[in-house]
């Protein structure tokens, strides 16, 4: 079982925010890590106590994730963390896979600068 983390930020708490946003980071890992939808085990997104229109795992079931076990939880609150954001760590359990590529957008690179392996974008 190997993990593919990653993150990105929304402009503002609206439906079509998160949707568009959910669907990019989905997207971005799924190319640099050169894996399908059908070859992720689950993923779990998180989203600040600000994003409160929708459920980012809504948008996955919309790109080929309906077999994929999806969770959503709110992200712990800290002071001075990143506002509007999404996060999501991937399970991914194919014999085939074996290097992740972390993938952080639209300013959430700040969350992770230590990480070596990351397709960092401003979209």
């Amino acid at each position: 079982m190997k993990t593919i983390r990653g993150a990105i930020t929304v402009k503002n708490n609206s439906e079509t925010e998160i949707r568009t946003n959910t669907i990019t980071l989905l997207d971005e890992i799924l190319s640099v890590n050169n894996i399908t939808a059908t070859e992720v085990e689950s993923i779990i997104f998180t989203a600040t106590r600000d994003i409160t229109r929708a459920y980012p795992a809504k948008f996955a079931r919309e790109i080929g994730f309906e077999n994929t076990t999806l969770l959503c939880v709110q992200e712990m609150s800290v002071e001075g963390s990143l506002p509007f954001c999404i996060r999501v760590l991937i399970f991914v359990n194919h014999p085939k896979f074996t290097n992740p590529t972390h993938v952080y957008l639209k300013g959430a690179e700040k969350l992770r600068p230590d990480l070596k392996k990351l397709k960092v974008e401003e979209i």
